[in-house]
């Protein structure tokens, strides 16, 4: 299973690669990659993902997020524009396999004014297996950039990776970039018992 997910990785990234030395005339693929990395008080859970866009066409793969050991696969289309608000919109569908298998219709936003960026992804996981297992996943990061390369902010999730007492996670964000790389800590649940720590690392091709 794992050399079957590295390689739809490696494979999504060479062919998105490849498709960058095309004609200039044509629109280029644009790659991002995060990892995530999940500290908790007993685990460490590491949540990858690979997407790729050209033009309207978004591709994405993501590794543990809707479960352990668990592939999301997903195709969705861009919508984008806007002058002093801009907007990214990306309405979505997933195909999930392993630990738990469905499909899930989702949907990324990104909204910036100014200085100030709201970020959300979600989606609504429909279970094969057991409908009781159906579940709404959020992910939303509103931030402030007092500078190009360093930005703070909130941050929300609800998810099924793990579990605490908090049916919403919440926390706060700092971050920073240099040309193509972006480093960005969460600390989540401050002043609880269900405190955790995230660190994303992403590089943009």
């Amino acid at each position: 299973m794992k050399k079957l997910i590295f390689s739809l990785i490696f494979g999504l990234v060479w062919y998105s690669a490849s498709a960058q030395e095309s004609s200039e005339k044509e629109k280029k693929w644009s790659v991002r990659t995060d990892g995530n990395f999940y500290f908790f008080a007993d685990d460490v859970i590491f949540l990858p993902v690979v997407a790729a866009d050209k033009d309207h066409l978004h591709l994405e793969m993501r590794y543990n997020y809707e479960d352990i050991n668990t592939l999301s696969t997903w195709v969705g289309y861009n919508f984008y524009g806007g002058n002093k608000l801009e907007y990214f919109i990306t309405p979505m569908l997933g195909a999930v396999v392993g630990n738990s298998t469905g499909i899930a219709p989702g949907m990324e936003t990104s909204l910036t004014y100014g200085s100030f960026e709201l970020y959300s992804e979600s989606e609504y996981f429909i279970d094969f297996q057991e409908s009781e297992n159906q579940f709404i996943y959020t992910w939303t990061d509103l931030t402030y950039s007092p500078l190009d390369w360093l930005w703070t902010g909130i941050s929300v999730q609800r998810t099924r990776l793990y579990e605490t007492d908090l049916d919403i996670q919440r926390g706060l964000i700092l971050g920073g970039g240099f040309q193509n790389l972006e480093f960005t800590g969460y600390w989540y649940n401050m002043g609880t018992a269900d405190n955790f720590l995230l660190f994303t690392l992403s590089a943009n091709f």
